[in-house]
């Protein structure tokens, strides 16, 4: 899900993660927070999309934008 797309060319997608500790049984959540590459501008905030990684863009940008697969409401 996209959580920001105010620069240009770039979106932050947070990637939850659900997952149960293996010592205590409890449910887990995380996220991960990335910086992609998004060429055309297309994607907005709440979307859902699909990356992959990529060669180094930036500092900080190591995936790329391949699709939008849900639009936000």
């Amino acid at each position: 899900m996209v959580v920001s797309a105010k620069p240009d060319k770039t979106i932050t997608v947070r990637i939850d993660v659900t997952r149960r500790h293996r010592e205590y049984k409890k449910i887990v959540r995380g996220s991960t927070r990335l910086h992609a590459h998004d060429e055309r501008n297309e994607a907005h905030e709440g979307d859902t999309v699909r990356i992959v990684e990529s060669r180094p863009i930036s500092r900080t940008k190591r995936w790329r934008l391949v699709e939008v697969l849900e639009r936000a409401r």
